[in-house]
């Protein structure tokens, strides 16, 4: 039961089963083999391009003004809302 629930759980993490060692295993000219070779050869090819972000995140985390204001902002505006809630309710 524990190997089932494992294998239900990691089963979106395994490629796709397209290569058997049989089929690999027969000689390079084989109709299998060419459907492998053909699957890998439309996957692209070259680094990742990068992505062009906006908003919060390009203007403060991206690029030469990279910084961690917004960061502290949002720790400073917890501690006042805490702060106020707490007020707020041992009156």
């Amino acid at each position: 039961m524990q190997s089932t629930l494992a294998r239900r759980a990691l089963g979106h993490l395994v490629p796709p089963k397209i290569a058997t060692p049989a089929s690999v295993s027969t000689g390079g000219s084989s109709a299998s083999t060419a459907s492998v070779v053909d699957f890998y050869s439309k996957l692209p090819k070259g680094p990742l391009p990068t992505s062009a972000s906006s908003g919060i995140r390009a203007k403060y985390f991206d690029g030469n003004n990279a910084s961690g204001k917004p960061l502290v902002a949002l720790i400073g505006g917890m501690i006042l809302f805490g702060y106020t809630l707490d007020y707020h309710m041992h009156l």
